[in-house]
């Protein structure tokens, strides 16, 4: 496959997540303050392109644990949850002092396993990241450690970075690393290893090359990024693993080594393919104007619907139909069917009063639908 030029990667897209591990962030209990100001720049040179930027950020345990003096080793989870707690406040804090003095607003945003895989905490959560995307601010992302146990844990932020990208319709993934890209073997042993400029396709033997965790302190490695790359190119996002130096994006852009993981689809794509591979659990029933307004690439208001079938609840995949019982498009619904009947032909304006609490005005948006 011909080289790809990174730049050029990273000019066309318009969202962008940015992962960063530990060891990059903490060194010896203390955080690189230099290397988060040269990251601040990156991300205000993409911001000031008109880029969406999310920050997923290890480093909370890796800080919390110095200022409660438990030292090293394998915490146990009660003392692992406690360091999260101390070290997420100042992590968070040291993202805000950093991005202020380039004029660029901060949020935390804190997440587990379940809010990817309950569709409703999804669909909330989702709406949540794409509200602080439109008025500009940069969300750093981390797992909820304090809350989250084995079953609910995605246990690192490689994954956890991918299903972000995957949740906002990201164009690239950025895996920030203390390895330039995936090798054959490990480039550290001292042994003849090929480097992988360009993957478009996860085999086993690829899978194969990867080894076990990562750097002391980091709970990931090249296995996981590997998993990443699975999630990230099923939704249809390109991700890259580059080596976290000073300023890394700008060294990226400027041919920094990497290794590129190629989707064949673009977000918009594959999220809809996902959508139309989904079983409907109801019908709405809607009009011609909202047909045609359907088909202008709007999202489905009240105003346009006729009837509601079946039982559904927020997130549910439905079967949009015009009046003449034609399938229009299938999409992820924003109410519970007994919201949607207490709904139908409304105007945005009246939903508060019918439902006696405000309510989104799509009952599908446009991005969670496939025509």
């Amino acid at each position: 496959m011909a080289a790809l030029d990174s730049a050029d990667l990273i000019k066309s897209a318009r969202k962008v997540v940015i992962k960063i591990g530990s060891a990059l962030l903490v060194q010896d209990g203390a955080l690189r303050v230099n290397w988060l100001r040269g990251l601040a720049d990156d991300v205000a040179a993409l911001k000031s392109q008109g880029k969406d930027v999310v920050l997923v950020s290890s480093g909370s345990i890796a800080l919390g644990r110095v200022m409660l003096g438990l030292g090293a080793g394998v915490l146990t989870l009660d003392k692992s949850q406690a360091a999260a707690a101390v070290g997420q406040i100042n992590l968070a804090r040291a993202y805000q002092d950093i991005l202020q003095p380039l004029d660029i607003k901060a949020a935390q945003v804190l997440l587990t396993l379940e809010d990817s895989r309950n569709r409703r905490r999804y669909l909330n959560t989702r709406a949540t990241l794409n509200a602080l995307l439109g008025m500009g601010v940069v969300a750093i992302v981390n797992e909820n450690d304090t809350v989250a146990t084995d079953e609910i844990r995605y246990g690192d932020n490689d994954r956890l970075a991918a299903q972000v990208a995957s949740l906002i319709g990201a164009d690239v993934l950025l895996l920030l690393s203390d390895v330039d890209g995936l090798y054959s073997g490990n480039p550290r042993d001292g042994n003849a290893v090929q480097h992988f400029p360009i993957i478009t396709e996860i085999t086993p033997k690829i899978e194969a090359m990867a080894g076990g965790a990562g750097s002391a302190g980091a709970s990931g490695g090249m296995k996981t990024k590997l998993m990443a790359a699975k999630i990230a190119m099923n939704a249809g996002c390109a991700m890259v693993i580059c080596e976290g130096v000073e300023k890394p994006v700008q060294a990226l852009i400027d041919g920094g080594k990497c290794t590129w993981f190629i989707s064949g689809a673009s977000p918009s794509q594959a999220r809809k393919r996902w959508i139309l591979a989904m079983k409907p659990v109801g019908v709405l029933i809607i009009d011609a104007g909202a047909v045609a307004a359907l088909g202008r690439g709007k999202s489905l208001l009240f105003a346009g619907v006729l009837a509601v079938e079946g039982m559904f609840e927020r997130g549910d995949p439905v079967d949009i139909r015009a009046e003449n019982g034609d399938n229009i498009a299938k999409g992820m619904v924003g109410y519970s069917h007994v919201e949607a009947q207490k709904l139908i032909g409304c105007q945005s304006s009246e939903i508060a009063q019918r439902l006696g609490y405000p309510g989104r005005a799509a009952l599908v948006h446009r991005d969670d639908m496939a025509i």
